[in-house]
């Protein structure tokens, strides 16, 4: 009996321990990413690609918590003791593939030591930080080297000046207070979920010459064949090859800071049936025609606007209607949470939606890596895109409206040239809205190559705000309905109809839900059921598509999140709660009789 008691303890210790290293619920790509010495290797901006860099992810030193000097704008850095931990960036510190997994730290410190290749000598040394919540200030060898604002753009520091031969150390303060006061989403105090903070997307390093490009802004032009540049650099003659195949089929010359027109006969259109990406060659050339800078990109000639179809307000693409059937999709994940643990996971989503019929995404109150919307791009799938909900739009107002508004651009900026983004979401059923007439608009002049939803489910509002309710204006009359479909938006005389969340339908799966308690809007007691009852809504969709004028359905959700069992797939990815080809079948069908619509 002593035995068998003894070897009971231990198999209880070893559970307890592997249950400690993996979290709560583990996906299949935990261990992978638990033991990657450098997650995310790939290179992290396929839109601008160079050949030389250096990815910062992995192991860094770290301290966190409240009790810290503060990392909001600090003046210097604090020094690393014997007491930091080693935490895996760039998963949150509340995450357990950070290896920390702790709530509200609020300041966050971290130590990444390095060294410049010897081949970089005389280089301009760029580093680049794909996302920190929410302010960042950045020290290298002990000087304050710049700071940033904003949990979901990008920022870029030249941190040559600050370097020196050898080992260089780099720190990085990250303040998130997580009060609602910055754009958040369900990562905010009223959210959902569990909040996330700091370093969340991939740190890396990348040299350039002194004149070297900075950015880029492409656009379609269909109506012309042809692709608009604009490129952002030191001044200088831009050369840009446009390849079809690996063939070169067009080539023009321009000026930096100047947008000029590169010809593309008889293009290849993009869409989700046909996901045609076209590869570009950027170079910079100076006053005496020496190359200082080259890049690699890609672009999709595709055009969204709307249009009338049989007297009816739809979106077009391309000149022709396509119903947009989607998933909600959250991008939450039970062990990286706002950061999913691998590329391949990632990736994983999109292979899902896309083998499960749906042609649209609706990227719900978050922002994602860059080589997410790659993969959109390049495996053929719409993306409504969100901006994160403030939560307290209302106090310190000049503060906070100011934080959104500017937030909001950048996101704009950061994905202006991914093809497979159609449509700008900035407000989310009233959540944090203010000025949502003005702000439609000015969404609409800044990007007019997309449609701009100004407030989806305005017919849903939190119970402690009063509602903003339908702007009037923008490209589509939204509302939010479930179960639904009944009842769904109609279309007037300049917005299209959309539906813009419906279903939510659970089904609880046991050994593959997070521990609490469980939720959704109704319940099926078996995949069939809850299939059938799939088929059933969409069937209704398609009524109301041929019938009331509806233009776009977007189904709750990609996947469980957290307290919610109302996805396609558990949480950990692990299951499909449906049978994923009669979700197909029914989805192809009404994609299909949307199309025969005249």
């Amino acid at each position: 009996m002593r035995f068998i008691y003894c070897l009971l303890s231990l198999i209880y210790i070893s559970v307890g321990n592997i249950y400690s290293q993996v979290g709560k619920l583990p996906t299949k790509w935990t261990k992978q990413a638990m033991e990657s010495a450098m997650p995310f290797s790939e290179y992290p901006r396929p839109q601008m690609q160079r050949s030389d860099w250096m990815c910062l992810n992995g192991k860094w030193d770290y301290q966190g918590g409240p009790q810290l000097a503060t990392a909001l704008n600090p003046s210097k850095p604090i020094d690393f003791d014997r007491q930091a931990q080693q935490i895996l960036v760039p998963y949150c510190p509340e995450s357990v593939l950070s290896g920390i997994e702790r709530n509200q730290e609020v300041n966050m410190w971290y130590r990444k030591r390095f060294e410049i290749p010897a081949s970089w000598k005389g280089k301009q040394v760029m580093l680049h930080f794909d996302a920190v919540d929410h302010d960042a200030t950045v020290f290298v060898n002990g000087q304050k080297a710049g700071s940033h604002a904003g949990g979901y753009d990008a920022f870029s520091l030249n941190i040559t000046p600050h370097l020196k031969a050898g080992n260089n150390v780099l720190i990085v303060a990250a303040h998130d207070q997580n009060d609602g006061r910055t754009p958040s989403g369900k990562n905010g105090p009223r959210g959902d979920y569990t909040f996330t903070s700091g370093i969340w997307q991939s740190v890396w390093l990348e040299p350039v010459n002194t004149k070297y490009i900075k950015n880029i802004r492409l656009l379609p032009d269909l109506e012309n064949s042809r692709l608009k540049v604009l490129v952002d650099a030191d001044q200088g003659t831009v050369t840009a090859v446009a390849l079809e195949d690996q063939r070169v089929v067009a080539r023009a010359t321009g000026e930096s800071g100047t947008a000029f027109y590169i010809p593309i006969p008889n293009p290849r259109l993009w869409s989700p049936d046909e996901p045609f990406l076209y590869d570009l060659k950027l170079s910079l050339q100076d006053k005496s025609g020496n190359v200082t800078d080259e890049i690699v990109s890609y672009f999709g000639m595709r055009d969204v606007r709307l249009g009338k179809v049989n007297g009816v307000v739809r979106p077009l693409l391309n000149g022709k209607f396509v119903m947009q059937v989607g998933l909600l999709d959250q991008g939450y994940w039970p062990d990286g949470i706002l950061t999913a643990p691998t590329e391949e996971a990632l990736k994983y989503d999109i292979d899902f939606t896309k083998k499960a019929g749906f042609n649209l995404i609706r990227k719900h109150m978050k922002t994602e890596p860059q080589r997410f919307y790659y993969w959109a791009d390049k495996l053929g799938l719409l993306v409504w895109q969100d901006m994160p909900a403030i939560w307290y739009q209302d106090e310190d107002t000049l503060k906070t409206r100011t934080t959104f508004r500017t937030e909001l651009k950048a996101i704009i900026d950061d994905h202006y040239n991914s093809p497979s983004i159609i449509t700008w979401v900035p407000f989310n059923e009233n959540w944090g809205a203010f000025d949502v007439k003005e702000i439609t608009d000015w969404v609409k002049r800044y990007d007019p190559s997309r449609l701009v939803n100004g407030n989806s489910g305005f017919n849903n509002n939190p119970s402690y705000q009063k509602a903003y309710g339908d702007p009037g204006n923008g490209d589509f009359v939204d509302t939010h309905i479930y179960v639904g479909p009944y009842k769904a938006s109609v279309p007037d005389e300049k917005r299209a109809a959309s539906l813009g969340e419906f279903g939510g339908l659970g089904l609880f799966v046991r050994g593959h839900m997070w521990p609490v308690e469980n939720n959704a809007y109704d319940y099926e007691p078996t995949r069939q059921a809850l299939t059938d009852r799939y088929v059933m809504l969409m069937d209704q969709v398609e009524q109301l598509m041929k019938y009331k004028g509806l233009s776009v359905a977007v189904y709750t959700q990609t996947t469980d999140v957290e307290h919610e069992v109302n996805g396609l797939l558990t949480y950990d990815r692990a299951v499909e709660k449906m049978d994923i080809e009669r979700v197909r079948e029914v989805n192809q069908a009404v994609i299909d009789a949307g199309s025969k619509l005249k």
